[in-house]
């Protein structure tokens, strides 16, 4: 499925094709196409963060599976709280990492949990950073913004 992350960090996803029952003016037994249509999901919609994952996915299918690291994660707690203080900071939050691709591995690997593992990390972010714990779709927002900021930089 090809999805498309657009800049206010919602998804474009396309939906499965449904036959169209044939309406009245149709001959009888004839059924319209199946039309293929696109979604928008935003952080906190169903589907969302499995998308996002998908997503990512895409960006790299050469990628192996996501491990994750405790200094990796760390680092992604880290810059996960810089980025919910300062939304629009992401690129200087993410030039502070040491290890910017063990922090992109990290927060992957919280992702292929699904939601449970976001509000896992979530909460684990407040307890080791400090504030307010993230509501799963705003972590979710975060992390697709700080991979998307990694993942758009040079090698």
């Amino acid at each position: 499925m090809d999805i498309t992350r657009n800049d206010d960090g919602s998804l474009t996803v396309q939906v499965e094709p449904v036959a169209l029952a044939p309406d009245e003016t149709a001959e009888a037994g004839v059924v319209m196409a199946a039309v293929t249509t696109e979604k928008v999901l935003r952080p906190g919609e169903g589907g969302y963060i499995e998308a996002l994952a998908e997503w990512d996915a895409q960006q790299h299918p050469d990628r192996g599976e996501a491990v994750s690291t405790a200094s990796g994660r760390e680092e992604a707690m880290i810059v996960v709280h810089a980025v919910s203080e300062d939304p629009k900071h992401v690129a200087e939050a993410v030039d502070s990492l040491n290890d910017a691709d063990a922090s992109a591995e990290a927060l992957r690997h919280v992702l292929v949990g699904g939601t449970p593992s976001v509000r896992a990390f979530a909460n684990e972010v407040a307890a080791a950073e400090g504030g307010d714990e993230l509501a799963p779709y705003q972590a979710t927002k975060i992390i697709g913004q700080v991979l998307a900021e990694i993942d758009g930089r040079p090698e």
